[in-house]
C-alpha cells in the first residue's frame, strides 16, 4: 500500500498548521502560502486540499489581509482517519475493500488477511490524533497495542 500524494500533503499541511498554532499560542490564521512554502507543496494544490478539509469541518477559513486557516477544533480531537476521510482518500489493501468490491471474496484465500490488515491500520488511524503526529518525540502506537 502506498499513500497518495493527497494524503501525504494533507497530513503534512495540517501538521504544519497545528505546529504554527502552537508557536503562536493562539488561534491566529495561517496563510496557505506560508504552509506551501515550508512544506514545498504547490500553493494552488494546497488550496484545493484545504477546501476539502474545510468541507470536512477540520479547518475554518478566515478572510482578510491577515486571513488564512485555523483548526476547527483542538488537534487532540482530530484523528488521522478523519483527515484521510475528509480528503476523500480510501485506505484499502485490495479491490475487495473498495466500493467497487470484488466478485471473488467468497473463494479468495487472501481476503481474510486483507481484512485483518485493514482493521489494524484503521485502529491506528482512528487512535492517532493530529496532536500526536505533531508532538515531537512522541512515539506512535505499536501494533501490539491493538492486539
Amino acid at each position: 500500500m502506498k499513500l497518495s500524494t493527497v494524503t501525504r500533503y494533507g497530513l503534512r499541511a495540517l501538521s504544519d498548521l497545528c505546529a504554527q498554532e502552537k508557536l503562536q499560542e493562539g488561534n491566529k490564521p495561517v496563510a496557505v502560502g506560508d504552509i506551501a512554502r515550508r512544506q514545498d507543496i504547490p500553493p494552488s494544490y494546497l488550496e484545493q486540499l484545504f477546501a476539502k478539509l474545510r468541507r470536512g469541518h477540520l479547518v475554518k477559513s478566515v478572510r482578510g489581509a491577515q486571513g488564512g486557516y485555523v483548526l476547527a477544533r483542538p488537534a487532540g480531537e482530530i484523528t488521522v482517519a478523519e483527515i484521510i476521510r475528509a480528503l476523500g482518500e480510501p485506505i484499502a489493501f485490495g479491490d475487495c475493500q473498495t466500493e467497487a468490491g470484488c466478485r471473488n471474496t467468497s473463494e479468495c484465500s487472501t481476503y481474510e488477511l486483507w481484512q485483518r490488515l485493514k482493521g489494524s491500520v484503521d485502529d491506528i488511524l482512528e487512535s492517532t490524533t493530529l496532536e500526536d503526529i505533531t508532538r515531537t518525540g512522541k512515539k506512535m502506537p505499536r501494533q501490539e497495542d491493538f492486539l
